[in-house]
């Protein structure tokens, strides 16, 4: 697997796209990374950029993009809506495939002392990469902004953690974290007020606000014992908010960051979002997203909103990111493009071309072509899909029929887990495919390694097809609760959707046992082929009574 990193440095500039544009040619510019997404804002006057690579060249790309930075922006000139305190106010690293947090947090470090080594840039790191605990949050790493930047640099307690401890007025200061993804959601409001926008970040954010006496002419801060403010907590946790006016829309807008979508997903913010608004007076008109977001925040935002309509949720993930889209407005301000917008499908594509987006037509003629790949194990793996995704439609189908709607969380659960079929069995049709390329791959080997790998190679082309029938299982128990008890207009198809998970799952044993015959180890070559069989036996056992059940109601 790939050893991926995503960093999303923030620059402090969002109106100059000359500026702009010669910062991000340094990362295009840069061997090994993909720019994935470019967001600047012209209230903000700052640019979010998004892009990701393996760790070492994505240092690189950072540290070129800095020193552009610094050449181009003038922090002494610069005013804008949103905190800031450097020329490359944040640059923030986030951990994507094959690396663990504590891997990213030592590349955060070293990325930290390059700045200050290679660009001579006042660096501090936070969050996870934090040298100090004080120094987690970046609020506190961030406190007094540029304007405070001077004096802070000449107390002990402000020196930086690398790079020097002298005000430099163009450059300011830079932020290096390790962090896991952080969503920057904006709320659009019907609302011009930044007091009133405040006023809802306070009543969600996390921290709150402080208690005030309930004196409406002076209104002071509430103490403790020790002399320290007493806060009220906001109603949502892991979120940071303020709010502000954004000139270019003439709107005022909620500005939150979500700090763990597990805490508060997406749908969360926006919804509490949506009821304090109302509880003041204001309506929510939409929102937006900020550089990229994770595709699981979407779907289950999509899947949020179908429930509350008392819809399956079993349906295409392209459906569930129009609804997500829909229901949170994310599309007001401008177009919101999922292949652009949403990390997984930028970084998918950013890299090879899958065979499963292919058109019907082009994976059909690769097949037929004098080609090896794909074979058999990738068509066996697609027609289980097409098999699985029968099933799913009858419940899909079932789950919005006329007097059926107390039974729509049934039917969903089935479209669920029809999906989770396809999906996988879609997958595997490239699994297949670069199984059998791995094996090509083996025979290359040195002569002293050549066997052993061969053998490791074969393994796994045995152990795709043998996950295409497991998963055909799934698929064939779909099709059969389809038939028992979806709609009877929708019967035959749930017939079709069987035959086509015993064809899978019989196409994938026929490719275990070919391959499995290139096995050295005879018991390992019997243990699969025994497992293959059983599962071949209860396929076939489960879709004759799945076609005698069709049969008998057809009759």
């Amino acid at each position: 697997m790939s050893r991926l990193i995503e960093c999303v440095p923030n620059f402090s500039e969002g109106r100059d796209s000359a500026v702009i544009d010669a910062i991000t040619a340094t990362i295009e510019a840069s061997e090994g990374v993909s720019l994935l997404d470019v967001d600047p804002g012209f209230a903000t006057h700052r640019t979010v950029v998004t892009f990701v690579g393996e760790p070492e060249p994505v240092l690189d790309a950072a540290v070129a993009a800095a020193k552009k930075a610094l050449e181009l922006i003038d922090m002494s000139q610069h005013q804008g809506e949103h905190p800031r305190f450097g020329a490359m106010d944040v640059c923030p690293l986030v951990p994507v495939a094959g690396i663990t947090m504590e891997e990213t947090v030592e590349y955060a470090r070293t990325l930290a002392r390059r700045l200050g080594e290679e660009a001579g840039m006042t660096i501090y790191c936070y969050e996870e990469a934090a040298l100090c605990p004080e120094r987690r949050n970046l609020a506190h790493v961030r406190a007094g902004e540029y304007e405070g930047l001077a004096a802070r640099l000449a107390t002990p307690e402000g020196a930086p953690d690398f790079g020097p401890s002298e005000f430099n007025p163009r450059a300011g200061a830079t932020a290096v974290s390790a962090r896991d993804f952080l969503i920057a959601y904006n709320v659009n409001l019907n609302s011009t007020s930044t007091r009133r926008a405040n006023a809802l970040a306070f009543d969600v954010r996390e921290k709150g606000r402080m208690r005030r006496e309930p004196d409406p002419l002076t209104g002071e801060i509430v103490r403790d014992a020790d002399g320290n403010p007493e806060w009220i907590p906001g109603s949502l946790k892991s979120v940071k908010g303020i709010g502000w006016f954004i000139e270019e829309y003439g709107i005022a807008q909620v500005s939150m960051n979500l700090t763990n979508t597990r805490v508060t997903p997406l749908h969360v913010a926006f919804d509490e979002c949506v009821d304090k608004a109302r509880a003041r007076g204001m309506r929510v008109t939409g929102s937006e997203a900020v550089g990229l977001i994770p595709l699981q925040a979407m779907l289950d935002a999509g899947r949020h909103y179908l429930r509350l309509q008392q819809r399956s949720t079993g349906v295409p993930d392209a459906e569930l990111i129009k609804i997500a889209v829909r229901s949170m407005g994310l599309d007001e301000l401008s177009p919101f493009d999922p292949r652009a917008k949403i990390i997984e499908y930028a970084i998918e594509d950013a890299g090879a071309n899958p065979l499963v987006h292919a058109s019907l037509a082009g994976f059909t003629e690769q097949t037929a072509s004098e080609a090896p790949a794909p074979g058999g194990g990738s068509v066996a793996a697609a027609v289980g899909a097409m098999g699985a995704a029968l099933g799913t439609m009858v419940a899909n189908l079932s789950s919005h029929k006329r007097g059926w709607d107390e039974r729509w969380e049934e039917f969903s659960a089935v479209a669920e887990r029809g999906k989770a079929a396809y999906v996988e069995l879609l997958a595997l049709v490239d699994k297949d495919t670069e199984a059998f390329n791995g094996i090509m791959e083996a025979w290359k080997a040195a002569p002293e390694e050549r066997d052993a790998a061969i053998q490791a190679a074969t393994r796994v082309a045995i152990e795709v097809p043998l996950r295409v029938m497991e998963v055909s299982v799934d698929c064939m128990q779909v099709c059969a609760d389809m038939a028992e008890s979806g709609m009877e207009a929708s019967l035959s198809d749930a017939g079709v959707g069987a035959l086509c998970a015993r064809t899978a799952a019989l196409g994938a044993y026929l490719n275990v046992r070919i391959n499995a015959s290139d096995l050295k180890d005879e018991g390992e070559r019997k243990s699969y082929l025994d497992r293959a069989g059983d599962l071949r036996s209860t396929l076939e056992a489960r879709e004759r009574e799945v076609l005698a059940m069709v049969e008998a109601k057809l009759a």
